[in-house]
């Protein structure tokens, strides 16, 4: 792996991931019990005893809700970042509505954090070739990078064919994959998430290394995942399993990681490097990336 890698955090409730979308409206947000600053002090707490500086894609309705979250991630020397005001998948918002979005949470995170926020991510990774044009709109926001892709195949998000490497766009805006690793000419997913949880750490970090030794990684992980207490939402068996799987031993297996290599924010890994410009996917098609 290369010298220095990229930790982030995608900061939001464990009843507003997209698995447990058809079971709770937006509108029982408010219902449910936070367990947000808990799950927070565990994952800060963890990179502050491995010197890990992270960014933290935040929501801007956990910024509003809790904005002293947002204060301490800055206050401590983390990256704040955007992953949008609502949490939606961008399949079920037009250009409007995502450009409302994604520019009404990084004023507000702005406002609270008192510094700049220069990431977005997407929810559930859903820019893909049908809705690149969002790239644009994170561009017209003021964003500098977005992290929004997964080149994975995977039932709720994933670009197969998606650039593995950061490239910049014609508009200027720098795109950071999450990261692969590929084995037999197959490519498997090593950035983190649900598959970090489910592998043993021998497997995962396995993966991990196979992914370019030269590259940044970019890893990612949600304070949820850290929380073995939290509410059971009542949903089918896939979506509770992927959700809960190993999450009693997920924040020792996350601290040797943290242990193993070295981490830093987004911005601070990638932004003073230098990557290829690609205007749209389809040269990925044509094997031109």
């Amino acid at each position: 792996m290369a010298n220095v890698n990229a930790m982030t955090v995608d900061v939001e409730e464990y009843f507003q991931v997209e698995a447990f979308a058809q079971d709770i409206a937006i509108s029982e947000w408010s219902k449910y019990e936070s367990r947000l600053a808990l799950q927070m002090e565990k994952l800060l707490s963890v990179f502050a005893q491995t010197n890990v500086k992270a960014t933290f894609f935040t929501l801007g309705w956990i910024a509003k809700a809790h904005p002293g979250v947002v204060k301490q991630i800055v206050a401590q020397g983390h990256e704040i970042a955007s992953h949008g005001f609502m949490h939606q998948h961008l399949s079920k918002q037009n250009a409007d509505v995502f450009f409302e979005d994604i520019s009404k949470a990084k004023s507000l995170i702005e406002d609270i954090a008192g510094c700049e926020v220069k990431g977005y991510r997407a929810p559930c990774f859903s820019i893909s070739a049908d809705n690149d044009w969002a790239h644009d709109l994170i561009a017209k926001a003021g964003y500098e990078y977005s992290s929004s892709s997964y080149p994975i195949n995977h039932d709720l998000y994933g670009v197969p064919n998606a650039p593995k490497h950061p490239y910049k766009l014609a508009n200027g805006l720098l795109e950071i994959p999450v990261t692969t690793a590929m084995w037999r000419n197959r490519v498997f997913p090593a950035g983190g998430g649900g598959y970090f949880r489910l592998l043993p750490f021998a497997v995962f970090n396995w993966l991990f290394q196979k992914s370019d030794v030269n590259a940044v990684a970019n890893f990612y992980t949600h304070p949820w995942e850290f929380d073995p207490q939290q509410p059971r939402i009542q949903s089918n068996f896939k979506s509770s399993f992927r959700h809960h799987v190993n999450q009693r031993s997920a924040l020792k297996k996350l601290t040797k990681l943290c242990e193993r290599y070295n981490w830093t924010s987004m911005a601070d890994a990638y932004l003073p490097n230098t990557y290829p410009q690609l205007g749209t996917w389809e040269k990925v098609a044509n094997g031109d990336y």
